[in-house]
């Protein structure tokens, strides 16, 4: 499939529109986790999007066959996914929709750190670095500015700096190791298939599996696994085969603003100065991290 050089009309809608959904999701995770366990809800979404998964590939006749050598990383991106997974269900458990998306949409900037020490020639310029800086400064605010009301869990923001980290680790398996020669749905098999057996097993250490589900509840899990497990995630690896990765990752910042927007236009949530302040810090420094280089 041919590339495009920069992104068009089509792109720029495209990833305005994943970027809106990912913020929704959270909405809808944290609407979901009223009526079902965090971790089970995880794990249910994991299974339900490994199975469509895996029929896709099938449908298009794309090998499911493990390839030599990949097992090692195919079991460490699934444990990592599942990590992520179980600190972002449970983050929004317990701390507001708004905060959990300025810190756990900083997983550019993990990246960009661990790539610096571990990915040859994905060096940190100085553009990088303060955008990086300017970010991290976001993260202090949001974990030591408390205001604003609503949920404002230390330990639920915690959970969403881990489990930003946690998916910085995903894309490192990707690009530095054995599973960088596999298909990107290959890849995203082992994460759900991986991920929903550690998150089903892990499931019942984390109190009743069920907290009186309703219709609307089952609907977000339908909703996690047919929109956000298997098409948007091979939505967004279509994207990234047809336009530059910097130029798609400029468009991350959109997340955290849609989901401070959403969180408080959908679930009422209060919009602090601290979160404010945050989101700010953080969408600059990814602006400046992503900005493409002139030459």
């Amino acid at each position: 499939m041919a590339r495009n050089a920069r992104i068009d009309a089509f792109g720029a809608v495209s990833l305005t529109g994943f970027a809106l959904l990912l913020a929704f999701n959270q909405v809808v995770i944290k609407v979901g986790n009223e009526g079902l366990q965090p971790i089970v809800f995880a794990g249910l979404r994991s299974a339900g999007g490994a199975l469509l998964i895996f029929a896709w590939m099938r449908v298009r006749d794309l090998s499911v066959a493990i390839a030599p050598g990949t097992i090692p990383a195919g079991l460490l991106i699934g444990a990592l996914f599942a990590v992520e997974f179980i600190c972002l269900f449970k983050a929004l458990d317990l701390t507001s929709v708004t905060r959990t998306s300025v810190i756990f949409y900083t997983m550019p900037m993990w990246l960009a750190l661990a790539a610096h020490f571990l990915i040859p020639g994905d060096r940190l310029s100085l553009r990088k670095t303060i955008g990086l800086a300017l970010a991290f400064a976001g993260v202090v605010v949001a974990l030591t500015l408390r205001g604003g009301g609503g949920d404002t869990s230390l330990l639920g923001d915690l959970l969403a700096l881990v489990a930003a980290m946690a998916w910085a680790g995903i894309a490192l398996c990707a690009r530095a190791t054995a599973l960088k020669s596999v298909r990107p749905e290959m890849q995203l098999l082992w994460q759900l298939v991986v991920s929903a057996g550690l998150l089903l097993a892990a499931a019942p250490f984390f109190g009743p599996l069920l907290r009186e589900p309703e219709l609307v509840h089952w609907a977000a899990l339908a909703f996690q696994i047919a929109i956000i497990a298997a098409a948007g995630f091979l939505f967004w690896l279509w994207l990234l085969s047809i336009y530059p990765p910097s130029s798609v990752a400029a468009f991350s910042f959109l997340s955290p603003v849609f989901g401070v927007g959403l969180g408080w236009l959908v679930l009422g949530e209060a919009v602090g100065a601290g979160v404010l302040v945050s989101l700010c810090l953080v969408c600059a420094g990814l602006i400046v991290m992503n900005r493409p280089v002139r030459v």
